[in-house]
């Protein structure tokens, strides 16, 4: 459970008032909850304030299969040199620009793909949540991103919780309980761990329980 989403709803409403655009990235490890979370925002938000709040998820960015096979990433697609972070940053500095509708690209986890042009941000969303593992990550070309958040957030959830949750998430997709262990302990985790020590401390840390 997430602590504090009133508190949160109330002070990111604040933060954006007489704002054209006002950023707000959310970032943790795999599992953490993102989604979760940035979609009960948004509907939080909308509640008090029709229309105001749109969600971008980095996950959207990803590589396809095809430009990753020839790289021999596939076996490695969710780590960070996986994204697209020039074509994140593009979209980002056009939706700070707010000056027309943006197009951006959404993740099918089933299907393993991005959907181009997924999802519309129009100039009546003036608060933005990204979301994503590697938003606040200090390396490659990941701190480009930066300059571009108003308010950083970043989910603290144990190792222990995360892996539990990976398994199941793997289950749920078809897997069987070797292969959900397998990715789970040798990707899913591996990325966890990269992300809690190379990410830079963002304003606000939320701690999850359970």
């Amino acid at each position: 459970m997430i602590p504090h989403i009133h508190d949160m709803t109330v002070r990111l409403l604040e933060a954006a008032s007489g704002r054209e655009r006002f950023i707000v990235a959310l970032a943790g490890p795999p599992a953490a909850g993102k989604s979760f979370l940035s979609e009960w925002l948004c509907r939080e938000l909308n509640e008090r304030s029709p229309g105001i709040a749109a969600v971008v998820p980095m996950d959207g960015y990803h590589f396809d299969n095809a430009v990753l096979e020839p790289e021999g990433l596939v076996p490695v697609k969710g780590a960070p040199e996986t994204f697209d972070i020039d074509g994140l940053h593009g979209d980002l500095v056009r939706i700070r620009r707010a000056d027309r509708t943006v197009a951006v690209p959404v993740f099918d986890r089933p299907l393993d793909l991005a959907r181009a042009g997924g999802r519309l941000i129009t100039l009546e969303h003036r608060l933005i949540i990204v979301e994503g593992n590697y938003l606040l990550l200090d390396q490659g070309d990941w701190p480009s991103l930066r300059p571009l958040y108003d308010l950083t957030l970043f989910l603290e959830v144990p190792d222990e919780l995360l892996e539990a949750r990976l398994i199941q998430r793997w289950l749920g997709m078809g897997q069987d309980q070797a292969g959900a262990l397998e990715r789970t302990r040798h990707k899913d985790m591996l990325n966890a761990r990269l992300i809690k020590t190379a990410s830079v401390s963002a304003d606000v840390h939320w701690a999850a329980t359970a």
